[in-house]
C-alpha cells in the first residue's frame, strides 16, 4: 500500500475506535430502543457511533458518506459518486441489546461500485479487521498484527451462519451441502463477524439467504476477498456491487481461500 492509503486507513481505524468508545459508553446500561420504518431496532449507541464516524471522516477525507443511520440520499444524487464512504455505525444492534459482544463498527471506501478499503472493529475486544484492495487483509489486536487467513486446519466443511436470521432458503442450502460433503460443522456469529471468521480461515462458508443492506457487507466483502476468498451473488455467481438504486443485497455466498466446493 502507498503512503496515502496507509494514512487513510490509519485515520479510518482511529474513527472506528472513537465510535467504538462511544458505543461502549452506553453498553451494559439501560438502553432505550426505537424502531425504524423497516421495524429493525435502533438505539442511542447507533446514533452516537454515526455522529463520531461521519464527523471524523468529513474532517479528514474529501468523500461523501452513505450511512445506515444517515439521511436518505436520492439515487439521482449518489449515482454520480465515483468514490464514497459506506458506513454501518453499529452492525448487530440485536447482539448489542443482548449484550453478547458480537457487534461491530463497519466502514468501507467504495470506488466505482466496489470496496477498495475497509475496516471492521469489534469494540468489546478492541479488535480490528482491515483491508486495502491489492494489499491483503489483516487482524489487529492484542498487540499483534496477523495477515489473513490464519493457519487453521479442519477436516469437515465448516459453515458460519447468522445468530439472528435463519430462512427456509438457508436450510435448503445446508441440506445440499450435507449431501455434497457428508457432514458439516455449523457455527453461529452475529453481525459482520461471519465475514471475519471466513477471512481468518475458521469457517469455509458463510451463505446468506436473507435480506441484507449494502452497508452490512462492503467492509466484510473486501476483507474476505483480500484474504483469498470470494463473495458472490448466490444466483449468478457475480461479485457483489455497491451504490445500486436499491441498496438491498441479493442473496450471497462467502467462501474462504481453501474452499473448493
Amino acid at each position: 500500500m502507498n503512503r496515502q492509503e496507509k494514512d487513510m486507513l490509519a485515520s479510518l481505524v482511529e474513527a472506528e475506535r472513537k465510535a467504538g468508545e462511544a458505543i461502549l459508553d452506553v453498553y451494559g446500561s439501560a438502553v432505550q430502543t426505537e424502531r425504524k420504518t423497516d421495524l429493525s431496532p435502533v438505539t442511542a449507541a447507533d446514533r452516537l457511533s454515526h455522529e463520531v464516524l461521519t464527523d471524523h471522516l468529513r474532517r479528514h477525507t474529501p468523500f461523501p458518506i452513505l450511512s445506515e443511520e444517515g439521511k436518505e440520499i436520492p439515487y439521482d444524487e449518489r449515482r454520480l459518486w465515483e468514490t464514497f464512504w459506506l458506513l454501518d455505525p453499529l452492525d448487530g444492534t440485536k447482539e448489542f441489546l443482548s449484550r453478547n459482544g458480537e457487534f461491530t463498527v463497519n466502514a468501507a471506501l467504495i470506488h466505482q461500485g466496489l470496496p477498495v478499503m475497509g475496516a471492521i472493529y469489534v469494540p468489546v475486544k478492541d479488535l480490528f479487521y482491515t483491508a486495502i484492495k491489492g494489499s491483503g487483509a489483516y487482524r489487529v489486536g492484542d498487540g499483534a498484527t496477523a495477515r489473513l487467513p490464519l493457519n487453521q486446519r479442519r477436516r469437515e466443511c465448516t459453515v458460519v451462519g447468522s445468530r439472528s436470521h435463519v430462512s427456509p432458503e438457508y436450510e435448503a442450502y445446508l441440506r445440499a451441502l450435507r449431501a455434497r460433503h457428508g457432514g458439516l460443522v455449523l457455527l453461529s456469529a452475529g453481525s459482520s463477524l461471519k465475514f471475519c471468521l471466513v477471512a481468518e480461515g475458521a469457517a469455509d462458508l458463510y451463505p446468506r439467504m436473507g435480506t441484507t443492506m449494502e452497508w452490512d457487507t462492503a467492509a466484510g466483502q473486501l476483507i474476505a476477498e483480500e484474504a483469498g476468498g470470494r463473495v458472490v451473488e448466490a444466483a449468478s455467481g457475480s461479485q457483489l456491487r455497491y451504490n445500486k438504486a436499491d441498496l438491498r443485497n441479493p442473496h450471497f455466498i462467502v467462501s474462504g481461500r481453501g474452499y473448493h466446493g
